[in-house]
């Protein structure tokens, strides 16, 4: 018996830190130039996997200029960015902890770029790579995960 609750501690554990190399959870974007937090985004997985990345709230201390998505081009123009989906698809890579395949929305300028994903510091940062063609054209910014 003893044997068994240990294996189950052990799995739950196991089971527990797998949980944490996953986009999915409430992520601190930073500003490229401040090097502070910008907004809170939730990321979240519908049943066949694809993600989903909503603007929860925005946490600097002056209020945004522009609230709405003005330079947006499809169905989230003039939208608040404050319960706006700016990453849409994307699923997990076969065999790594990467997600691709979708795309994140920049509410600053309105471009949709192409989307990796990859957790680092078993989980508690997350690396965002939004592109243009390939991978090598585009920008990393690294997301620090509140829970």
């Amino acid at each position: 018996m003893k044997k068994l609750t240990v294996a189950a501690f052990l799995l739950a554990l196991g089971t527990n830190a797998m949980a944490q190399m996953t986009p999915i959870g409430l992520w601190n974007t930073i500003d490229d130039k401040t090097g502070k937090p910008k907004a809170e985004v939730r990321i979240t997985a519908n049943a066949a996997g694809d993600l989903s990345g909503v603007v929860v709230r925005g946490l600097e201390a002056v209020a945004d200029p522009e609230p709405n998505c003005e330079k947006c081009s499809d169905d989230r123009k003039g939208k608040p960015k404050i319960g706006m989906e700016i990453i849409r698809g994307g699923k997990k890579a076969e065999g790594k902890d990467v997600w691709e395949g979708g795309y994140i929305l920049d509410p600053n300028n309105g471009t949709n770029y192409r989307l990796l994903l990859t957790p680092t510091e078993a989980g508690k940062k997350l690396q965002v790579r939004g592109y243009v063609g390939t991978p090598m054209l585009g920008r990393t910014q690294t997301w620090v995960r509140v829970e």
